[in-house]
């Protein structure tokens, strides 16, 4: 990948969409319980999760851990697979009590940090990448399906690139901070939800021009 290029798709997304100031979250701990909720859903489901966990005083660690499996459950109903979800929010909270919390974890360089986040059961690298860019503030490229099908439209990818493959291009060609990659990500999900979708509306993109698959 080149960086010009990147750079390219990047303004011509800011210069449509505006500044986003991702990700939704009043503290870090919040953003994290989100990333782990937002798995096979919208994040309008999320919101309605996690509101729940919140009108319950539920929404800590500490008061996650020890709340009954079947209240948890009920309360993240709305972000689907609720059962699922309730049982790897408990283990990850278990966890994140464990290392000491959000200061301790913080100490921690990026590389270690994110092996041990992928070592928790339910936490792939898109969810690991998450938490390390939107909580911890750290310089990760997020790729998720909205990434791939932009990208491949767009020519960057050829299509079926390994999650790693794909970071590691785009770090290694930006050598960006995380607040690029925070604006960046979030960009290419508000374009790929409302212009760039399953069946494209390229009239109103602003890559058009730089777009081979535009009919």
């Amino acid at each position: 990948m080149k960086a010009e290029r990147l750079r390219t798709i990047y303004d011509r997304l800011l210069a449509q969409h505006g500044p986003q100031g991702w990700w939704p979250g009043e503290t870090a701990f919040e953003v994290m319980v989100g990333a782990i909720l937002t798995q096979n859903t919208a994040w309008s489901n999320v919101e309605k999760a996690i509101n729940n966990l919140k009108a319950a005083d539920k929404l800590s660690p500490q008061r996650i851990t020890r709340c009954r499996m079947a209240t948890l459950a009920k309360l993240l109903r709305p972000s689907g697979y609720f059962n699922v979800k309730a049982a790897r929010l408990r283990e990850f909270c278990h966890w994140y009590l464990r290392q000491g919390g959000f200061e301790a974890l913080q100490r921690m360089p990026t590389d270690e940090l994110r092996s041990t986040l992928l070592g928790i059961k339910g936490i792939g690298p898109e969810t690991a990448d998450d938490m390390l860019l939107y909580a911890f503030d750290r310089a990760v490229f997020v790729v998720d399906a909205y990434t791939r099908r932009l990208f491949s439209r767009l020519g960057v990818l050829r299509g079926g690139e390994h999650y790693e493959t794909i970071r590691l291009s785009v770090e290694h060609a930006m050598k960006a901070e995380a607040i690029l990659y925070n604006e960046y990500h979030a960009l290419v999900v508000v374009h790929a939800k409302n212009v760039c979708k399953v069946k494209p509306c390229c009239d109103d993109c602003y890559l058009r021009n730089k777009c081979p698959s535009v009919d």
